[in-house]
């Protein structure tokens, strides 16, 4: 890996190894030196230099630095897609099909994908890195690229021999072209990211929980809502390459856009077709850029051109129809292998909240039955509050300065507390039933 990241991380120009002296020191011009990039990223506004990875179709890998104008020009992106791909600003994970690009944006990882390249955002991370090897490695497999261009290259091939189908229908990425198997790369290792960050969090969380139960306390309490904030931020990332992967298979003509290495040679090919009949056309050592006046030009030559260009169309046409067709299979099985592992993750993440949302049911469960029996004891302390309130009554009666015959019997104290205190219990009792009756305590 140490190795990987010296090679790849281009060298430091001369003016970004003095990063660390004063950034105030002004030049010969009186303006502020140019720092140039340094491994961070950081940029001049608006058009300073970005570190790339470049990796061909061989499998070579070189960091180049390019500017924003020059990266436009070369894949033909407008600026609003290489925003996308910038790490100053946070968009969420996109696939875009163009003209002769495929910008992807899966987190961590930020490319533009060509039918000769793969340019990668210059990066430490780990996923990054490993990213670019993955991809060396399946690109130097041997006989990958020949078997795709060999395939591709006429219709009736495919119709051949029954081994070459079977080996046609074969889903594994060696015969797939270059841009489906970077692409392929990417999917694998956001859908590996995710589902590694859905493990950990799962390994994380059921434990905790478990604790949860067992005993509640602010100290988990806090851990479980930090714990549900990460889930909910993990939900939305996997659903929106869900989402994007589930709306790439849904469009069709978003599916056929993709395919840029068909594109390119149709592109070759008409061109070849069009150099060859303009060299047909230049009979007799005539210019090929020299006009064919149609006087002169027999009648039957005017037909047999118009014959050819009408079969080239159609030919072409039909072709490419096919072709579409085909490659549109082939990509919507890339897409449906990984949608399913993209919504097996979802649906961990999923059970998790269901299980985080059953936990605090059951949490909210017994707080209302502990509340229920805080207010059961409120209730008989406030009902034995009453009886008690009815000894202070008597003992207030008799405590009034007046004379009465039942102060002078001996054991009229005893009587009193004998028939209060049944009283009391009485009116207790009587408190306690009518409780149960009303179903207000349990029985």
């Amino acid at each position: 890996m140490a190795d990987l990241k010296e090679r790849l991380l281009p060298p430091k120009p001369a003016s970004a190894l003095n990063l660390r002296e004063p950034a105030n020191r002004p030049s010969a011009s009186g303006r502020q030196p140019f720092q140039g990039v340094d491994v961070l990223g950081l940029k001049k506004r608006g058009q300073g230099l970005r570190s790339w990875i470049r990796v061909d179709t061989s499998g070579n890998s070189q960091a180049i630095e390019v500017d924003k104008f020059t990266m436009m020009r070369r894949c033909d992106l407008p600026a609003r897609d290489l925003r996308l791909l910038d790490p100053l600003f946070v968009y969420p994970s996109t696939i875009l099909g163009r003209e002769k690009a495929i910008v992807v944006n899966l987190e961590q990882i930020r490319c533009i994908i060509t039918a000769d390249e793969v340019l990668l955002l210059n990066s430490l991370d780990n996923y990054v890195l490993h990213y670019v090897m993955e991809l060396q490695r399946r690109l130097t497999t041997t006989g990958v690229g020949e078997v795709w261009q060999t395939d591709s290259s006429d219709m009736s091939r495919r119709r051949g021999s029954r081994s070459f189908e079977n080996a046609f229908n074969n889903t594994s990425p060696d015969y797939l072209p270059f841009e489906f198997r970077a692409l392929e790369v990417a999917l694998e290792a956001a859908c590996t990211f995710l589902d590694s960050q859905a493990a950990e969090l799962e390994i994380e969380a059921y434990p905790l929980l478990d604790e949860l139960t067992s005993k509640i306390s602010t100290l988990n309490l806090e851990r479980v809502r930090r714990l549900k904030s990460r889930l909910v931020a993990l939900t939305r990332r996997v659903q929106k390459v869900r989402d994007e992967i589930e709306q790439l298979m849904d469009d069709d003509g978003d599916m056929a856009e993709m395919y840029l290495t068909e594109k390119k040679r149709r592109m070759e090919l008409s061109f070849n077709g069009d150099q060859s009949f303009a060299g047909y056309r230049s009979v007799d050592g005539a210019s090929i850029s020299a006009p064919v006046s149609p006087v002169a030009s027999p009648p039957e030559f005017r037909r047999l051109e118009k014959t050819l260009s009408i079969a080239r169309s159609r030919h072409e046409s039909m072709r490419s129809i096919d072709s579409a067709t085909e490659n549109i299979e082939e990509l919507e099985m890339l897409l449906e292998a990984y949608f399913v592992v993209i919504d097996s993750t979802l649906n961990k993440l999923t059970s998790l909240k269901e299980y985080i949302d059953d936990t605090e049911d059951f949490i909210n469960i017994q707080l209302d039955n502990v509340r229920n029996q805080l207010i059961q004891f409120e209730l008989l302390l406030t009902t034995a509050t009453f009886v008690v309130a009815i000894f202070g009554v008597v003992a207030g009666v008799f405590g009034m300065n007046f004379e009465i015959p039942l102060f002078n019997e001996p054991y009229a104290f005893n009587w009193v507390l004998i028939i209060t205190g049944i009283t009391g219990v009485f009116i207790f009792s009587a408190f306690v039933w009518f409780f149960k009756y009303r179903r207000l305590m349990p029985l």
